[in-house]
């Protein structure tokens, strides 16, 4: 029997392997970012890519506000540029963390996405933080 989740052999585990490793380096989840956040060990900096208005109602602590668009070299100046940031938005609706990510590549900033945005957090059950920055 061949349905359609079979219909299409599957990569070899090689491709697999290959494929899911380079997946975690341009993403991470909200599980890991809280994990660093909870346990002090943040190497990264993160950046909510929404609105001001979306931010203080709620956030991500330790999240800075820049909207994709305002991302420039003068503003990450006081960053190193080997720093890591890892954006996020609203959720998989939203593409403002990918937006996001393609301006601090073409910048040479390493960067990672957190998978699930906002809403992701929020479904993991975990806290944000309202007010200003």
């Amino acid at each position: 029997m061949t349905t359609v989740v079979s219909k299409i052999k599957a990569a070899t585990a090689n491709d697999a392997l290959h494929h899911f490793e380079n997946m975690l380096r341009f993403e991470t989840d909200c599980w890991d970012v809280h994990h660093a956040i909870t346990a002090q060990e943040v190497d990264f900096t993160l950046l909510d890519v929404r609105s001001p208005e979306l931010f203080v109602r709620g956030h991500v602590a330790t999240a800075i506000n820049i909207l994709h668009g305002k991302l420039t070299n003068h503003r990450l100046a006081d960053f190193a540029p080997e720093r890591l940031f890892v954006v996020y938005c609203a959720g998989p609706h939203c593409n403002g963390a990918n937006r996001a990510a393609v301006h601090l590549a073409r910048m040479g900033r390493p960067v990672k996405m957190m998978i699930g945005g906002i809403e992701g957090w929020k479904d993991e059950g975990f806290d944000l933080v309202t007010g200003p920055e």
